[in-house]
Order: C-alpha cells, then sequence, then structure tokens
C-alpha cells in the first residue's frame, strides 16, 4: 500500500500524484515539484532499525537516553500534533479520517475524538490555549476550535475560496495573527486575523510553501519552500518576503530555537537538516540525519532538537550547543509530525504508518525507591495500610515481584499502596518491584508480614 501523505487526493486530480524515484539502495528520494509520499520500502525501514539497535546495545550511557516509554493508539493516519499551555491535552490530526484525537497527556489516552474537515494535516493553539485551528488539506478550509468545549466553531475560515490545498499553520506569539501555508496553486500564505476569524490578506511567496514558523519575537516568519529548496523569509510588519535562503533538497519542516538566533529545516531529499543563523540569514551547517527527515522541533530549554526521519522510522536527537546527533530512537512507522509538552519532558511522535503516537520521556530516570518498609505486624480483623512510593521518570508502577501478599491485602499497581484486612494468621514474605520502562527496575529487600490472630468473635 502507498501512503499519500504529502497530497491530497483532490489536489492529486489537478496534478499527477505523487510518486517516488530510486536514487541508491535502500533509499527514496521526492521528485522535484511534489510533496513527500511516505510509502517507503519496509525492507530499508526494518534494517535502519535495527542496525540503530545494534549500536546502541553494547555502548548503554551512564545516563539514560530518551526512549519511547508508551504508545497510544489514535485515529487513521495522524499526522500533525501540538500541546495545550498548560500541556494537559494534545491535539493529533488523523488525516486518513478526517477527525482529530483529543489525548490527556496524564493517562495518556484519547478522551475524545473531534470531527474536522477532509484530510486534516497542520495542527497549533492560540498561545493563550483557548482556541487551536486544523489545516483541512482536502477541503481547503481550516476548522476552528474552542478547546474548553471541544467542539468546531462555524467562520469563515470553512470557505474554500480563502485556501488552496493548506498544509501548515502557526500563530504570531501574541496570538494576533496565524500564517496557513497554501501548498495549491495560490503560492502564498494566507494571513488570519485570529480575534475576527477573517483572512485579511495573502503574501505570495515560493511555489507550494508547506512548513511555517515565527520567531519567538514575532517579526519574522520562515516559510519552505520545496520546490526550489529555499526559504521565504517574511516580514510580518510589512506581509512581504524581504530574503530567500537556499538550503537543503525539497525542504519541509522549519522551527527556531527559543531564543530566536537559529533556525532547524528538515531537508528530506539529503536526509540532513539545514542550520540558518537568523541574524546573518545565511546556512551555517548541515546535519545528516536519518532517511527522509519531516518534522522538527526544539526543546523548550533550547538545548535539543527532534527530527521525524519518515523513510527510517526513526527520530534523530541533535545537541544544539554542538550541532551533533547524539542518539537515534526506534519509534513507529513512517513518523511525521513531532512536538514537545511545554516543561520539555515528553515528546510526541505521529506515526503515520501504525496509527500511534509515541511518547517519548526525554531525561527518563530509573526507579528508585523512597519508602518501601511496611510494618511487619499486622492482624486478622485490622485494616493494614502501608504506600510504596518511588522516585523516576516517567513514573513507576508497582508489583509484588516474589514471593506472596498475606491473605486479604492486595498492592495497587499505581499508587504503590498495600491495604486491606489479613484474613490468615501466618508468615507471609515476598519482594516489590518498581518499573518506568527504564532500566534498572527498583526491588525492595526481602519483606516478611507476620499476621497474628486478632480478637474478636
Amino acid at each position: 500500500m502507498r501512503f499519500l501523505t504529502g497530497l491530497s487526493r483532490r489536489y492529486q486530480g489537478r496534478r499527477s500524484a505523487p510518486d517516488m524515484k530510486q536514487l541508491g539502495a535502500g533509499t527514496r528520494r521526492f521528485r522535484r515539484g511534489r510533496p513527500a509520499s511516505l510509502g517507503f520500502r519496509r525492507r530499508a525501514a526494518i534494517i535502519s532499525t535495527i542496525l540503530t539497535a545494534l549500536m546502541l546495545v553494547g555502548n548503554i550511557p551512564a545516563t539514560a537516553a530518551a526512549t519511547v516509554t508508551s504508545t497510544i493508539p489514535v485515529g487513521t493516519q495522524p499526522y500533525g500534533v501540538a500541546f495545550t499551555a498548560d500541556g494537559s491535552t494534545a491535539y493529533v490530526t488523523n488525516a486518513g479520517s478526517s477527525t482529530m484525537s483529543v489525548v490527556d497527556v496524564a493517562s495518556g489516552t484519547v478522551t475524545s475524538t473531534i470531527d474536522v474537515g477532509a484530510t486534516p494535516r497542520g495542527v497549533a493553539f492560540t498561545p493563550d490555549g483557548s482556541t487551536a485551528y486544523v489545516i483541512n488539506s482536502d477541503s481547503d478550509s481550516v476548522s476552528v476550535i474552542d478547546v474548553a468545549s471541544g467542539t468546531v466553531t462555524p467562520t469563515e475560515l470553512g470557505n474554500p475560496a480563502y485556501f488552496s490545498t493548506p498544509y501548515g499553520v502557526a500563530f504570531t506569539p501574541d496570538g494576533s495573527t496565524a500564517y496557513v501555508t497554501n501548498f495549491g496553486g495560490s503560492n502564498t500564505v494566507s494571513v488570519i486575523d485570529v480575534a475576527s476569524s477573517t483572512v485579511t490578506s495573502q503574501i505570495p511567496v515560493g511555489p507550494h510553501p508547506f512548513g511555517v514558523a515565527f520567531t519567538p519575537d514575532g517579526s519574522t516568519a520562515y516559510v519552505t519552500i520545496p520546490d526550489s529548496d529555499t526559504v521565504s523569509v517574511v516580514d510580518v510588519a510589512s506581509s512581504t518576503v524581504t530574503s530567500t535562503i537556499p538550503v537543503g533538497p525539497h525542504p519541509f519542516g522549519v522551527t527556531f530555537t527559543p531564543d530566536g538566533s537559529t533556525a532547524y529545516v528538515t531537508n528530506a531529499n539529503s536526509d540532513t537538516v539545514s542550520v540558518i543563523d537568523v541574524a546573518s540569514g545565511t546556512v551555517t551547517s548541515t546535519i545528516p540525519v536519518g532517511t527522509a527527515p519531516y518534522g522538527v522541533a526544539v526543546t523548550p530549554d533550547g538545548s535539543t532538537a527532534y527530527v521525524t526521519n519518515s523513510g527510517s522510522d526513526t527520530v534523530s536527537v541533535i545537541d544544539v550547543a554542538s550541532g551533533t546527533v547524539t542518539s537515534t530512537i526506534p519509534v513507529g512507522p513512517e513518523p511525521v509530525g513531532v512536538a514537545f509538552t511545554p516543561d520539555g519532558s515528553t515528546a510526541y511522535v505521529t506515526n503515520y504508518g501504525s496509527d500511534t503516537v509515541s511518547v517519548i520521556t526525554v531525561n527518563p530516570v530509573p526507579p528508585v525507591f523512597t519508602a518501601d518498609t511496611p510494618p511487619t505486624k499486622a492482624t486478622t480483623r485490622a485494616a493494614y495500610s502501608y504506600t510504596f512510593t518511588a522516585t523516576g521518570d516517567p513514573a513507576p508502577t508497582f508489583y509484588v515481584s516474589s514471593g506472596a501478599l498475606p491473605a486479604g491485602l492486595s498492592l495497587d499497581s499505581s499508587t504503590g499502596v498495600l491495604s486491606g484486612t489479613p484474613t490468615k494468621a501466618g508468615k507471609a514474605t515476598f519482594t516489590v518491584t518498581a518499573t518506568n520502562g527504564i532500566s534498572p527496575d527498583a526491588v525492595t529487600p526481602r519483606i516478611t508480614i507476620t499476621v497474628t490472630k486478632g480478637k474478636g468473635r
């Protein structure tokens, strides 16, 4: 099956469908003038994942590296992802089902699904978290979602007259304005006044604009132009393109460091990331990453950049200070979108090929018990309670790893509470393990609880 993630079906009718050409063993490249198809050879992806695993084994760092700690099932062909300002909720666009999954971050579960326009791609929240924009490529529209109610608000942004196969979306830092890239024939960026939900102007940029991001001060926007291997630099005050920056072949994703000094652009046809010095508007270095890099995001502290490699089913972790890839994280098939929680502790990666989101713990910490000495005496007919606690990131869960608890007692795996009323006199010996997927697990010493018969009838 070929996944046509880069182009809407309706747009394919106006032009030839996106296809791939083989430029080397095991490597796909995107044809110029056509956006990315993510239907890569599975053999190449499997080999890449195996090689990555082999490189990781045998050179385990003293401090645990970022790793996938859970996987969340979402809708069909997930594409874009964004977090609310408080980090409690994530929105994931499902390009294959014209829906958006609302994920509760604390539980890691989908709590609701919102119907949006056809083939949703980009998604972004206003800085205050009250509103989300979802870009619908096949219906040439923007769905405006009221976050509190979880409903789509009718606006003129649902009118196809204002957009042409839109893909990317970003808000200015003050939340007053949004830019939407029109990959279709207009070769423009639509400027939206957020307060009125109206398109106020169209900015001509390069052919088939794709990704968009604002500098932290809101003065400038970068727009990736895959057809010309460039980035259009837009002055926000004048709504004009002031310069063009040559980057690598077929640029897609773009983001800035929090201080606004540097921009990262993914180049899908060269398996690289262009690093741009914003002050001079020039590429200062090029970083090799995985196959067909697509999305890119920088941690809120500016120390690290994550790049989704849609052709090798991995995420490249770039150390911003050194400009080098420090690790590679295997994720799900055909990763596209990536975003960090506001506190930088977690990243979500959308896996287009498996209808899932990979949850990456950025700085994982193995569990360590801070309370593991329950009372050793108990009596029948008397309530017993003790809470095992352990540190770690992600938060650990608990289980009885050897022996058995006294009859009548049970251990809550999520809270660590050992409780109940013993029903039988005698001794019970056991151990408790705290685990969070990061080695090594924490294990208590052998615990013996002696239960005596309580007084009463």
